[in-house]
């Protein structure tokens, strides 16, 4: 569902940080007058489990989440480049589990760039880890950090995605 094109005055945005060993998400609701977050956590896959074991429970969890807050959107952060082909591998394998999950689910699924999401949360694409953690914060209104970081990313996802959105009025 396409918020923008229903006339949605708010809607939930799902926010990942893909990762198989942990997948950061964030839900943040995105209404005309600002964004609140609503959810942040790690979902863990056990390392010693075979693959298949850990991508159906990466399943499972991103189902649990979509069928909790029934986001309207999942936006994922797009791995451009990694060094170790191993890690690389496993983020590519966990987003392709999370896009399935969510285009199944109905939600409309959109990634966005490392860059992008440092220019949308901090105003520009090459802010640090530092920086990145003090905008979410400062953002979505917490004091403490937001641990581990990866659900902090998750949350700068869909904060990137709402800076990317319109909401309009519905008409009664």
């Amino acid at each position: 569902m396409r918020a923008e094109q229903y006339g949605v005055v708010h809607m939930f945005v799902l926010g990942i940080d893909p990762g198989l060993s942990r997948c950061g998400y964030g839900v943040v609701e995105h209404r005309r007058t600002g964004q609140r977050a609503v959810a942040a956590g790690v979902l863990r896959t056990p390392a010693k489990q075979p693959l298949p074991l850990r991508l159906a429970e990466l399943q499972r969890e991103i189902r649990t989440l979509l069928v909790e807050f029934e986001p309207a959107v999942v936006a994922i952060e797009r791995v451009l480049f990694q060094v170790n082909v191993r890690t690389a591998m496993s983020v590519g394998q966990a987003s392709g589990i999370v896009m399935a999950e969510a285009a199944g689910w109905g939600a409309d699924v959109v990634e966005y760039s490392p860059n992008e999401i440092k220019l949308a949360v901090a105003g520009h694409g090459d802010a640090d880890k530092q920086q990145m953690e003090r905008m979410v914060q400062t953002l979505i209104g917490i004091e403490i950090p937001l641990r581990p970081v990866d659900a902090a990313d998750a949350i700068a996802v869909a904060l990137c995605h709402c800076a990317q959105s319109v909401l309009v009025e519905v008409e009664r």
